[in-house]
């Protein structure tokens, strides 16, 4: 595992709880947006997979339960409701991830990363709009200034190819194990709930732990179950 000294979120623009924990975030701690790494999270399709593997990672990401799916969004709509939010679920139909989350490394590249995560998130949960479909991407690069045709067609880029699967290998050394997940150095956050930790964590100017805890035998939530998640992230 990587000790990064600079504090890492790992976001998912699949991801509702991202979404919710990217929008605290901002509004709410903007003082730490641009101190932050700003790392996409993403499954990844055959070819992502295999050039991974090739290189010793394994992605750490199981299919969503159907059970867990039918919570998450009951939970969703709670929590926006709570906040004043409307929410318009898409619909995924043979999504390939690397389409929107290697068009937002084009979009860093550009200067225009944090608008482009806005824009995409407005695009899913506010329009229900299909963010792996590659003219919905284009659209969100003509806005930005951004070349539509560069940012729509990164998934066939072999350098931002390269560059995402750089991406996989920081989730695996990191411990990343769903989203929102928050890093520093040896020290883990992980969902929309443990927001205000990671945050008070970085206040408080701690820091980071220099190495994880090793599992203990007997622990409860360690070792073999149906599903150790909780509702403050996707994983």
């Amino acid at each position: 595992m990587p000790g990064n000294k600079t504090p890492r979120f790992y976001f998912s623009l699949r991801s509702p709880y991202s979404w919710l924990a990217y929008q605290e975030l901002t509004e709410q701690h903007p003082e730490l947006v641009g101190s932050l790494e700003w790392v996409p999270f993403f499954e990844p399709d055959a070819e992502s997979s295999r050039m991974l593997e090739e290189r010793g990672g394994r992605f750490p990401y199981s299919e969503m339960s159907r059970a867990k799916n039918m919570y998450v969004l009951q939970d969703i709509g709670r929590i926006t409701k709570s906040r004043g939010i409307t929410v318009n679920w898409p619909v995924d139909r043979a999504p390939v991830w690397e389409v929107p989350h290697l068009g937002y490394l084009v979009a860093a590249r550009e200067g225009r990363g944090h608008d482009y995560i806005a824009a995409v998130y407005r695009a899913r949960f506010g329009e229900g709009r299909n963010i792996c479909d590659p003219a919905v991407i284009a659209d969100i690069g003509t806005a930005l200034g951004i070349d539509p045709g560069v940012i729509s067609t990164a998934k066939d880029d072999p350098e931002l190819r390269a560059q995402g699967v750089d991406v996989l290998m920081d989730v695996c050394k990191d411990g990343v194990f769903g989203v929102p997940f928050f890093v520093h150095g040896f020290t883990r956050f992980w969902g929309l709930d443990r927001l205000d930790a990671f945050v008070e964590h970085l206040h408080s100017k701690a820091l980071p732990a220099v190495s994880v805890p090793e599992p203990v035998n007997g622990v409860v939530g360690i070792g073999r179950s149906a599903d150790d998640g909780h509702a403050g992230g996707c994983g």
